[in-house]
C-alpha cells in the first residue's frame, strides 16, 4: 500500500496501531471527566503520534472543552501531518495559493482543507485577525469552489471587523454544510 493510501486510511480512522482504538474509545466514554479523557488521549498519542484520528480526537477534546489555544496547537500539528501527506511545505504560510487538484475527492486534501478552516476559525475566536485572514485567504485559494465553507467564515470575520453590524445590503449568508454533512458533500458522487 502506498503512502497516500495509508494516509487516506488513517484519515478515515482505520489502520490504528493496537491499543489506540481502545484509548480513543475510553476518551470518548470519559469525556465528562476531562483529566481522565486527556489521559486516554495521551496514551493514544504515545502509541500513534501524528495519526490523523488521534489528532482529530485531541482537537475535539480541547475545542469542546473551550481550550481554544490548545485546540489551535493541535490544528497546527494536524496541518503539518496533512502537508506531509500532500507533499506540501510543513508551514501553511509557505503553501502556494493555487487550487488543490481533486480536492473534492481526495481524503488527504479534504483533511488539510478542514484543518485549515478549523485553524482559521480558532484564530478568529482567539482574536488573531491577521492569522485568521491569512489562513482564510489561503483556504479560498486552495478551495475556489468553497467546498468547506471558507466564504461564510470570511463573512463572519468581515462582520466582526465592522463591529458586528448587519447592514441590510449585506448578502444573506450562503448555507454551508458542516461536520458530517460537509464530508458527505465532498464525497465522490
Amino acid at each position: 500500500m502506498d503512502a497516500a493510501a495509508d494516509f487516506d486510511t488513517a484519515v478515515l480512522g482505520l489502520a490504528l496501531p493496537p491499543g489506540v482504538e481502545e484509548a480513543l474509545a475510553e476518551a470518548g466514554r470519559r469525556r465528562a471527566d476531562p483529566p481522565a479523557a486527556m489521559a486516554a488521549l495521551m496514551r493514544a498519542q504515545a502509541l500513534a503520534p501524528g495519526h490523523p484520528a488521534v489528532l482529530i480526537a485531541l482537537y475535539r477534546h480541547h475545542f469542546y472543552g473551550h481550550r481554544l489555544h490548545a485546540a489551535r496547537d493541535v490544528a497546527r500539528q494536524a496541518l503539518v501531518v496533512g502537508a506531509q501527506a500532500l507533499r506540501l511545505p510543513g508551514v501553511w504560510r509557505h503553501v502556494r495559493p493555487q487550487p488543490f487538484p481533486g480536492a473534492r475527492h481526495d481524503p488527504s486534501a479534504r483533511f488539510y482543507l478542514f484543518v485549515l478552516k478549523g485553524y482559521a476559525y480558532l484564530s478568529l475566536r482567539l482574536g488573531d485577525d491577521v492569522e485568521a485572514r491569512d489562513a482564510l485567504a489561503l483556504l479560498r485559494a486552495l478551495d475556489p469552489e468553497d467546498c468547506v465553507g471558507a466564504a461564510l467564515l470570511e463573512g463572519v470575520r468581515q462582520r466582526a471587523l465592522r463591529g458586528g453590524d448587519d447592514d441590510d445590503d449585506d448578502p444573506a449568508p450562503v448555507p454551508v454544510a458542516t461536520g458530517a454533512a460537509a464530508w458527505n458533500r465532498l464525497a465522490p458522487a
